[in-house]
């Protein structure tokens, strides 16, 4: 027998879609994180935001447990501590992470913007050719040159960008790398 009432798991509630629509509407009203739980003939949602995401069921407990973590792991970054120090990209093209920072060039600044407001989430490689070209983006070999070019600008500040095989990029946060004699 199955439960209707939504589960909890890691501060992220499984919300059986689109038979409760409504809880989803109230959590994500609350700013709470919820994995939606889709029957196989249902349409994948939009996300409306990045405390959000979904598995078709049924699906592997393990497989469950991975995405329910990654996505409280997502939270947890768009919500750190007071003494977490998460990039933050300022106006002026300067993307800092604690006390070190990196200059961009415009183009690379509108990509670590459209990066930085999914930080954690898969960035279309049209929405990123959108942002880095509003006015119409010049062609496929452009884009991927400037992420190769962002990369290696965000690498010493342990930001990553990852290729996600047909899908597009996600921006990471890495732990920072132990300095050589510190404890």
């Amino acid at each position: 027998m199955v439960d209707d009432a939504p589960e909890r798991r890691a501060d992220v509630t499984l919300v059986r879609w689109p038979e409760q629509e409504a809880v989803r509407a109230a959590l994500r009203a609350e700013g709470r994180a919820r994995m939606l739980l889709l029957n196989p003939s249902t349409p994948a949602p939009e996300p409306d935001d990045d405390l959000e995401d979904w598995v078709r069921i049924p699906v592997a407990e393990a497989d469950l447990r991975a995405r329910v973590r990654w996505l409280a792991h997502r939270v947890a970054r768009e919500r750190p501590g007071e003494g977490d120090r998460g990039p933050v990209l300022d106006d002026d093209g300067l993307i800092r992470v604690g006390e070190d920072w990196v200059a961009l060039p415009p183009v690379e600044h509108r990509l670590a913007r459209a990066l930085l407001d999914r930080l954690g989430a898969v960035v279309t490689r049209d929405a990123l050719s959108s942002a880095g070209w509003p006015d119409g983006a010049p062609g496929r070999n452009a884009l991927d040159v400037h992420v190769l070019r962002l990369r290696r600008r965000l690498a010493p500040l342990s930001l990553t960008i990852h290729t996600v095989r047909s899908r597009g990029y996600l921006l990471s946060v890495d732990a920072p790398a132990q300095k050589v004699g510190a404890p």
